[in-house]
């Protein structure tokens, strides 16, 4: 299947989080394995962010290939709104879909990520690049 079939997932869409909008990515896609792609990640308090780099330095994931190719355009028009590409004339989308390459244990794969747009000033690093072990490393409430 083709690399735009694949979705390297960092954040609220991990198996780990169980968020709603999980369950959208089951039914539309198979599990592929836990990977890293080069990065840094941010918490702004509320979300986490990511931004590419050439440093050695990677976010923790999951990657997942659509289940039905003859989906694509829809599915990934749903996620891309999910993620705030889709916004009104003169506003910047919050993220943006790129291709990236995705270091599983066995193999090297390519597929979307969705990167942050915006700057990251002030965010607080997740320095492990895995926001689900720094997420559940916060003192509770």
């Amino acid at each position: 299947m083709e690399s735009k079939h694949r979705l390297f997932v960092y954040g609220s869409l991990r198996s780990g989080f169980q968020h709603e909008a999980y369950k959208y990515l089951t039914a539309h896609f198979t599990f592929l394995g836990e990977g890293k792609v080069r990065g840094k990640l941010y918490y702004n308090g509320s979300v986490p962010v990511a931004k590419p780099t050439d440093e050695p330095v990677y976010l923790i994931g999951e990657l997942y290939e659509l289940n039905h190719p003859d989906d694509y355009s829809w599915v990934f028009s749903q996620l891309d709104d999910y993620e705030g590409l889709n916004t009104m004339p003169g506003e910047q989308p919050a993220y943006r879909r790129e291709p990236v390459r995705v270091d599983l244990p066995d193999r090297t794969l390519i597929s979307w990520i969705y990167w942050y747009n915006d700057s990251v000033e002030g965010m607080e690093p997740i320095a492990s690049g895995d926001l689900y072990a720094f997420i559940k490393s916060l003192p509770k409430p």
